[in-house]
């Protein structure tokens, strides 16, 4: 007998254009794409604003999550990956603002660029059912 695994689905699906599953559920444990601040449409938002795209960003996790039947408290691990590392005390002032302690497991990488040219922030979440 198999590990129970199913593909967390959107409608509308942002990442669809792509090829990308949006998670999957696989066992009590679901793991999402990484989260960009691309609206239900597929647009950037906030081209330049880096507020303005993490909040994007976890509307986009919340969204998945509730699609899970999870919610935030139930995230065990982010990787959030930067185009500057200077935005880096703006990921600690939200870890305060979007998470509770106990806080997740957390690792945070600065790359050259993300799949689009305005994307500033990504973040990939690991959470239970």
């Amino acid at each position: 007998m198999g590990t129970y695994k199913q593909v967390i689905k959107l409608d509308p699906d942002p990442l669809a254009p792509y090829a990308i599953s949006p998670g999957w559920q696989v066992g009590d444990v679901i793991f999402f794409s990484g989260q960009a601040a691309i609206n239900e449409q597929g647009e950037v938002v906030g081209p330049g604003d880096f507020d303005a795209q993490l909040q994007q960003v976890f509307h986009n996790i919340d969204r998945l999550l509730h699609a899970a039947g999870s919610s935030r408290d139930q995230i065990v691990k982010v990787t959030i990956y930067l185009t500057d590392m200077g935005n880096f005390p703006k990921i600690v002032q939200a870890r305060k603002v979007y998470f509770q302690y106990p806080y997740p497991a957390d690792t945070v990488v600065e790359v050259r660029a993300l799949a689009l040219p305005d994307l500033m922030v990504e973040i990939d979440v690991i959470a239970v059912a």
